[in-house]
């Protein structure tokens, strides 16, 4: 059931995003080329508000366009950067031989876990594309076998669903849209249903909750990471209630139940801008 559900967040999160996103970037290519364009959004407002008499709004929709598309374009190109010299500098602090010996251990044939050479205790899936796992040095000290088995299966669940990636989108969705309140409440439920699903793989894989849990709460004893400038999936810095909840109970059914008065708020201020589009250039 949880798997179904972040499944369907993620999808209605980007048919959303996506939906507005693309008439805001046809509305600003038809201005700039003189395009001659149906069924535009933006157009479609700009005309509705001049029909009743509010034209001086037009300079606010404007700017709600410009702001969106050129947030989402600088989200989009410093995560991008940010990633790129975080693996550059994860490299230099690779430990070769710890690296080679988990890879051979877990029977990966493409080198997918990284292990640095950095006394804090470190887990993350990063990476857009092909993600990695990073193990620092510090985690395998502070954690027995099993303990880091479990932590590694837990990343392995992010790094097979490419979470670095959705999570990214889902956050350029809710930061760039907060005007669309539900795409908040997306993003924030989406990470705790994949915490809780990695959790669920180390647990099957190991069939047992105590080591997943021990490494869990050892990792809270040291203290959260400070946060770094881009998206990752990380062990030990979300849902922890909600995980130690379903570490505790793994039987227990839980469901995420949609809040209402933010859905229909959503649903009413998205079904408007389509209605001005239609309506403007119909």
């Amino acid at each position: 059931m949880e798997k179904r559900q972040s499944k369907t967040m993620f999808i209605v999160s980007l048919l959303i995003y996506g939906t507005i996103f693309t008439q805001m970037a046809l509305y600003v290519i038809a201005y700039f080329v003189g395009w001659d364009m149906k069924f535009n959004l933006v157009d479609a407002c700009q005309s509705a508000l001049k029909a009743i008499g509010m034209a001086s709004l037009k300079y606010a929709l404007d700017a709600l366009v410009i702001y969106t598309l050129v947030f989402s374009g600088w989200k989009l190109g410093s995560q991008w950067i940010q990633t790129m010299k975080m693996k550059r500098k994860f490299q230099q602090y690779r430990e070769n031989k710890l690296t080679i010996d988990l890879n051979k251990q877990y029977s990966i044939k493409k080198e997918s876990i990284l292990v640095i050479s950095y006394p804090v205790p470190l887990a993350i899936t990063m990476g857009f594309i092909s993600p990695k796992i990073m193990i620092s040095t510090g985690l395998m000290n502070l954690l027995t076998e099993e303990e880091l088995e479990a932590v590694i299966y837990h990343e392995m669940y992010h790094q097979r669903n490419d979470d670095p990636l959705k999570l990214f989108l889902l956050s350029l969705c809710a930061s760039s849209m907060a005007y669309i309140p539900i795409l908040k409440w997306f993003n924030q439920k989406y990470r705790i249903i994949q915490e809780v699903m990695a959790d669920h793989l180390a647990i099957e894989k190991q069939a047992t909750s105590m080591y997943i849990g021990s490494a869990l709460l050892k990792m809270l004893k040291v203290g959260k990471l400070n946060s770094m400038p881009f998206v990752y999936a990380s062990f030990a810095d979300t849902s922890v209630n909600y995980r130690i909840e379903y570490i505790l109970n793994p039987l227990k059914d839980r469901q995420l139940k949609i809040p209402m008065k933010i859905a229909f708020k959503s649903f009413t201020i998205f079904s408007l801008i389509c209605i001005f589009f239609i309506y403007a250039l119909a």
